[in-house]
């Protein structure tokens, strides 16, 4: 396993090289060179520090396969940097010019049904391609070579939300890949055999020139669940030797300047295992876009904190979101007033040290012509550009103040998230094909602060031993060492064990003896239940009932009322201590058998304890659980995100309201930072915090 890259960040052009980083993705290409002047006077009217340079640009570097142009890249580099404005520079590779394909269409990834993937989007090639990755890692290397000394290029920007678009490659490059993937990983064909189960369906293969990948195979495509699974972690692992080749090849060249590549974490995408490619970069970038509606903070500060652990405590880098609206949803909201600066601060709140858009100058053609950005389409008299100002120059004073450097300070409860559950939960061989692990993530994130508490959101894959509690949504993957990992964990701490959690191992093989089944039954007999069979509810069945009610079984009554509409485990408690919290209940859960039957447990392990929540809740649900049983010694104010960034030197605490009203916040100790939509009351340590304003205090 290859060890962790050494946390670097880039420097700006402030006499110490430090600040918040602020600016965004530019573009100066799309527009004729006599306007890349107004543009950096209004960079500078901004307080702009940093843009991303040359991610889309490969045609206008190499406009033939004999010839290179690089006098524009120059020209607009000085211009920049004369200014004061750095440059992360992209390796340029996510796009590649039409003159590549049209000599080369080999390079073309298909799709399960064998079409090619036709150029003129992003990503429109092969990983696998020994032809694509020829001519982009000559890129690299020119640009190295060129731009590896030039002292305002500060860091370099590796492709570009690497598997956006080719993230599943049917193509033979990739089958031919895919075979030499398995042969390393399982080095007999016997061993993978087993592994995908293939005695069922007469699947069994000879040799590795029979491995397949799971193209299209009919009206009756379910595919080998342990043979995707395995699809998956090749996409993955095949996009990020492509990173890394790309990185190498510069780094041979310029290696002291650090290294990243824009990650694509929010709670509607998540789609690398990111946990592996964060040891790969100097310091860790995400794209985020908000998710429209009143989860907006909420989604925001979760995302934020899966960042956070993949960053493990370091600050973290923005490399992307919205100023306003998107325009490549289905629904796309504008931004109220105040969350353009709102969201930034939040990011910042969360650990991040820069904060960039995407983009400088909103296109005047193209797929993401109407896609908000940093300057408008009105331009420069507008309430956009005015709030991208206000923000540039908040940025600047949380920079003065020492916010810099400071690392976020972690919560007592880890909740956990596994990318290989993600993809497990999108299986079409599952009891129901409605589970989504990332969303469950979110919700029991959303509990937490609704219970006056904040949790962490941490890889399963990465160290959690130091948490008081740790939260299992929906972790349907759970391999024999990370149940014990979770049984050494509950013999001192608090483990949650999540609906559908542990039912399956590393291969996709489904743990037997009784549910959930993970280390031949060790999680079981941590959590003192033993299931039998799920059932499982949903609107398709008419006439059915689509929910059953829980009862609280305990003195507490804190669960009357909560309701579940999805997965019900039909359990034994086999604890000789285990506790019922709560029960099915009422007429729906005697229609199926299950009145009476423990829904919520709570089971001692050693001098730790176990609980297992075996429905699915709602968030109004999941919190009334969440202040009863986990939270109920750490209560702040759940209208409020607070986060605290610390440092041997400074302490500041972000105080931001959740919701729509106006928040009266009291004793707040230290001398107020950013008073944003924000007013200092007469009484010492009052402040009136109004809808998407921010405080922050240090001390």
């Amino acid at each position: 396993m290859s060890a962790r890259r050494n946390f670097e960040w880039p420097e700006l052009l402030t006499a110490d090289g430090r600040g918040i980083a602020f600016g965004g993705d530019y573009n100066p290409d799309q527009w004729s060179e006599d306007i890349w002047d107004d543009d950096i006077r209004l960079m500078k009217q901004a307080g702009v520090n940093t843009v991303a340079l040359a991610i889309f640009s490969w045609d206008r570097i190499q406009p033939t396969e004999d010839r290179w142009d690089f006098g524009w890249l120059d020209r607009i580099i000085d211009k920049l940097g004369n200014a004061g404005i750095v440059v992360d520079l992209a390796s340029a590779t996510a796009t590649a010019p039409l003159w590549l394909y049209e000599s080369h269409p080999e390079v073309l990834p298909r799709d399960k049904y064998g079409h090619p993937v036709n150029a003129g989007s992003r990503q429109s090639w092969s990983p696998t391609s020994p032809v694509f990755k020829e001519y982009a890692l000559t890129l690299c290397r020119k640009l190295a070579e060129r731009y590896g000394t030039n002292p305002y290029v500060t860091a370099w920007h590796m492709g570009n939300e690497y598997g956006w678009n080719n993230r599943e490659d049917y193509s033979d490059n990739a089958l031919e890949a895919f075979r030499a993937w398995c042969r390393r990983k399982y080095g007999t064909i016997d061993a993978l055999n087993q592994a995908w189960g293939t005695t069922f369906w007469g699947q069994e293969m000879n040799g590795f020139d029979e491995v397949l990948i799971p193209r299209f195979m009919g009206a009756d495509s379910m595919v080998n669940p342990g043979q995707k699974l395995d699809f998956e972690r090749f996409g993955n692992d095949m996009l990020l030797d492509f990173y890394k080749a790309e990185r190498d090849a510069i780094a041979e060249i310029c290696p002291d300047k650090p290294f990243t590549t824009n990650f694509m974490v929010s709670t509607d995408q998540c789609c690398m295992d990111y946990a592996a490619w964060a040891k790969e970069v100097n310091f860790v970038s995400n794209d985020h876009y908000f998710h429209e509606g009143e989860s907006h903070l909420d989604e925001l500060a979760c995302s934020d904190a899966l960042m956070d652990s993949l960053a493990l405590g370091k600050p973290w880098y923005v490399m992307e979101h919205s100023t306003s609206a998107v325009q490549w949803k289905p629904l796309n909201t504008r931004k109220r007033k105040g969350e353009t600066v709102r969201d930034s601060l939040a990011h910042v709140a969360m650990g991040a040290d820069a904060i960039n858009f995407f983009q400088w100058r909103a296109s005047a053609f193209g797929a993401e012509a109407f896609h908000s950005a940093m300057v408008p389409h009105a331009g420069e008299d507008t309430k956009l550009f005015r709030q991208v100002c206000e923000l540039g120059a908040s940025l600047h004073t949380l920079a003065d103040a020492g916010v810099q450097g400071t690392e976020l300070a972690h919560s007592d409860t880890a909740i956990l998230f596994s990318a290989e559950s993600e993809w497990a939960t999108r299986s079409q061989t599952l009891p129901s094909m409605k589970l989504n692990h990332w969303h469950d993530v979110r919700d029991w994130y959303r509990a937490f602060l609704d219970a006056g508490s904040r949790a962490d959101i941490v890889p399963l894959a990465y160290d959690w031993s130091s948490y008081k509690t740790v939260v299992l949504p929906t972790v349907l993957i759970l391999s024999a060492a990370d149940t014990q990992r979770l049984a050494d964990f509950a013999a001192t701490g608090r483990v949650v064990v999540g609906y559908a959690t542990g039912l399956i191992d590393e291969h996709f093989h489904t743990w037997l003896g009784g549910y959930p089944g993970a280390g031949d039954g060790l999680l079981r007999s941590m959590l003192g239940v033993r299931g039998e069979e799920f059932n499982i509810l949903g609107a398709e069945a008419e006439g059915e009932p689509g929910e059953i009610r829980l009862s609280s079984a305990d003195d507490s009554a804190a669960l009357d009322g909560t309701t579940t509409r999805l997965w019900q485990n039909d359990v034994n408690v086999t604890g000789e201590h285990a506790q019922v919290l709560a029960t099915y209940a009422g007429e729906e859960a005697d229609e199926w058998e299950l009145d009476g039957t423990a829904a919520v447990t709570r089971n001692p392990y050693g001098s730790g304890e176990a609980y297992f929540v075996g429905c699915d809740l709602d968030v109004a649900d999941l919190t009334k659980l969440v202040r009863a049983y986990l939270a109920a010694s750490s209560q702040e104010n759940a209208d409020v995100l607070h986060t605290v960034r610390a440092s041997a030197d400074a302490t500041f605490d972000f105080y931001l309201p959740r919701g729509k009203k106006t928040v009266e916040l009291q004793g707040i100790e230290g001398e107020p930072v950013i008073l944003f939509q924000t007013d200092r009351e007469e009484k010492p340590g009052s402040y009136t915090v109004r809808r998407n304003g921010v405080l922050v205090v240090r001390r």
